[in-house]
Formats: structure tokens, sequence, C-alpha cells
């Protein structure tokens, strides 16, 4: 981080696309609060050509464009060599799958890098030039600036100070390996739904034991495979094995 902050780099032909994001939410409140500082780069400021070019027709033929090498690369050296040294980002469908553990890691570093490619994608040869390629999911968008704006998101709200206390990620899903325990607020009864008793008793403890309970009752039905890699205590194991009457899951 720049003087205690994290830095993000976006490289775009979409500049304008990120306007409104930053300047809502989680985002804002970090950047005013000087724990992050996000600039955006025009990957048309570093063609040669008047016409501004970033992609061309693909060799070999085929449907639609790819992006040009040439600018794509000469903005990754131009934006490397302004700052500290980062991490080059790809956000790609081809990448790594992005999880709450990469988002973790990518918390710790100083300064990320992030290349959000259009149209078919880019050139092979600027992954060459890249340290990291990432998906956020198993879909094809229009272009990487979404997926951009998931990661600044996921990331920044890990970093020590972004949220308040009352907003640890700590118990967020994926956090622990499992997901989060319902949650409920004000009204005690809507419409003949009725808030769990436990959380009106003033019992932390008790409360404290519930919230794991559903937490580990609804990671099994809603996304079984977690199990294995959560952080399981003997008690979580024991309530596990009553679940689904085996321990083939632990």
């Amino acid at each position: 981080m720049i003087n205690g902050k994290m830095k993000f780099d976006v490289l775009t032909i979409f500049p304008g696309f990120f306007d409104s994001p930053l300047k809502q939410s989680i985002l804002r409140r970090a950047a005013e609060a000087g724990l992050i500082d996000v600039s955006i780069h025009n990957i048309r400021d570093y063609t040669t050509d008047r016409h501004r070019t970033t992609d061309d027709a693909p060799y070999g033929g085929g449907a639609g464009m790819v992006m040009k090498v040439e600018p794509v690369v000469r903005a990754i050296e131009s934006v490397k060599g302004q700052g500290t040294e980062a991490l080059v980002v790809l956000v790609t469908p081809q990448g790594v799958p992005f999880s709450h553990e990469l988002a973790e890691e990518l918390s710790r570093r100083r300064r990320l890098v992030i290349v959000c490619g259009r149209y078919e994608g880019v050139d092979e040869r600027v992954r060459a030039f890249v340290d990291m390629e990432i998906s956020i999911g198993d879909y094809v968008l229009t272009g990487g600036e979404i997926p951009a704006l998931v990661i600044m998101d996921a990331v920044s709200r890990l970093i020590p100070g972004v949220l308040g206390a009352e907003e640890s990620p700590k118990s967020d899903s994926f956090a622990n390996g499992l997901l989060e325990y319902p949650q409920y607020t004000r009204p005690e009864v809507f419409r003949g739904l009725r808030v769990p008793p436990v959380l009106l008793s003033g019992n932390h403890g008790e409360i404290e034991k519930w919230r794991r309970a559903e937490s580990i009752k609804r990671t099994l039905r809603r996304r079984p495979g977690l199990i294995r890699g959560a952080k399981l205590t003997d008690e979580d194991k024991k309530l596990i094995k009553e679940l689904t009457g085996s321990d083939e899951m632990l």
C-alpha cells in the first residue's frame, strides 16, 4: 500500500464505466478515508495511430475482434512504472476462480494493476506481461470492467479499517469456509414469520451456538462441497454427523 493505501490501477477502454460505482457505498467511503486509491487508465491513450485503435481482426479468421498487444502492453508497462511494485491481474474467463481466500491474499498486496479485456479477448502475447489471470465465474461478460469492480470491492472490504466494527467481514459467508447464518431485524413478526426466539433471549452464548449450527445446516443444504474445507470444531463434526447420519462429509 502507498502511504498506507491499497492502490488499484485499472486498465480499460471504457474509463467512464467506473464513474458511478466508485462513488458509491464501501468503495467511496474507503477512498474518502484514505484506505484505497483507484486510478483508471484509458488503454486508448497508449495507441500510436490517429484512430486510437485498440482491436483488430484475429489471425486465422473467425468472428469478433481481438485487443491488440501493443497498446495493452504499453499501458501495463507505463502504469507499473508509476509507483510501487504491483501485481498485474488480467480478468478473463480462463483465469483461476476468484474466491474469498484469493481476495484475502490480494488484500495483503500493496498494489494491483487490473487489465480489462474486451471483444474476443486479448492477444495471447499479453499474457506474457501479467502475473495472474482471474475469473469471477464460468460465464462470459462483454468485458472485464465488471470483474474488475468485483475484485476491487471484495478486496477492499478486507483491508483493515474499510469496514466498521459493526460490519466485520469475519462472519461473512466463506470467511471460515461456511455460508453465513440467517440474519433478522425488526419487526419481530412479519406476516406470521417470526424471528427465532434464541435471538431475542439476550443469551450471547446460546446465540453464537445457534448461529454456528445454522451456518453448518445452511452449508450442508446449499453448498455441501464446502464442508470438507471448512474449519470445524469437534462440536461441529458431531452436529454434521447427526444431521447427515454419517461421517462421510468430514
